[in-house]
């Protein structure tokens, strides 16, 4: 897998065909500013792994579940602490991807020391239509 992919945001197929076949269990970071295209690599992930469900962000809900395997959180809102206190964090340790828009390092360490695999996404915005993907796994 390369650790860098620059793409247009409706040819994602390399890059999650690549990260997929890496990485098939645990917590996937997704970082970048808003409208980066966090959302939208979750979506070509869950239909890659045949999710015929509709893919939204789940800012105000803090949760999405896809199907028994595939799970989407957002911490923009309430932030890590939040999260924690809710016991989310247990949540990240079922089987399947989870995938977390808005996780920080912090986070990063404290799945890496409860032995949860990680991988992060940074999503760098280069024009309306073109992004840099750097993946990283912990």
């Amino acid at each position: 897998m390369k650790e860098s992919y620059k793409l247009k945001q409706n040819a994602l197929d390399t890059l999650v065909e690549d990260v997929l076949a890496a990485f098939k269990n645990g917590v996937i970071i997704l970082r970048g500013d808003l409208a980066a295209g966090k959302t939208t690599l979750v979506k070509a992930m869950a239909k890659k792994l045949g999710c015929k469900e509709d893919v939204t962000s789940p800012t105000f809900s803090l949760q999405q579940c896809y199907g028994e395997k595939i799970f989407h959180y957002d911490l923009y809102n309430h932030g890590l602490e939040h999260f924690i206190s809710l016991g989310m964090l247990e949540e990240l340790d079922k089987e399947g991807l989870h995938f977390v828009e808005w996780g920080d390092e912090k986070l990063s360490d404290i799945l890496t020391n409860a032995g949860i695999d990680v991988m992060t996404i940074t999503i760098e915005k280069i024009s309306n239509d073109m992004r840099e993907y750097k993946i990283c796994i912990h």
